[in-house]
């Protein structure tokens, strides 16, 4: 189970990118990963909350925004996508393709609670 792995990187990485401080307010780490990334949404999901109970995360929220997987066809020019992430044009039928989207797994945003001003 990568997912594990995937949300042990994840919240090391806000650890490193939040201040001591603020670690307690984080509401919520937006990721965005592709259809084509191998990555399962449900068991990051169960990973991210299994690891961060009882530690100054517990209150976050993983929200993953899913990227569609889009090829572009060397052949005709079309961008097309398919179901299965294969890499054929749905056009033209050729493999003549490159993937321009749907592999992406990056964190892209981590929200703080607002807190008053004294």
């Amino acid at each position: 189970m990568h997912e594990l792995s995937l949300a042990k990187d994840i919240i090391e990485a806000v650890y490193q990118n939040v201040s001591a401080s603020e670690i307690i307010i984080v509401k919520q780490v937006v990721i965005k990963a592709g259809q084509f990334s191998g990555v399962v949404a449900d068991s990051l999901k169960f990973s991210f909350e299994a690891i961060t109970a009882n530690t100054d995360l517990e209150n976050a929220e993983l929200k993953i925004i899913e990227i569609p997987f889009y090829i572009k066809c060397g052949s005709c020019g079309k961008k097309t996508t398919n179901e299965f992430s294969m890499m054929v044009c749905e056009e033209c039928g050729s493999a003549n393709t490159k993937i321009i989207s749907g592999t992406e797994l990056e964190i892209c945003e981590v929200k703080l609670e607002e807190t008053e001003k004294v």
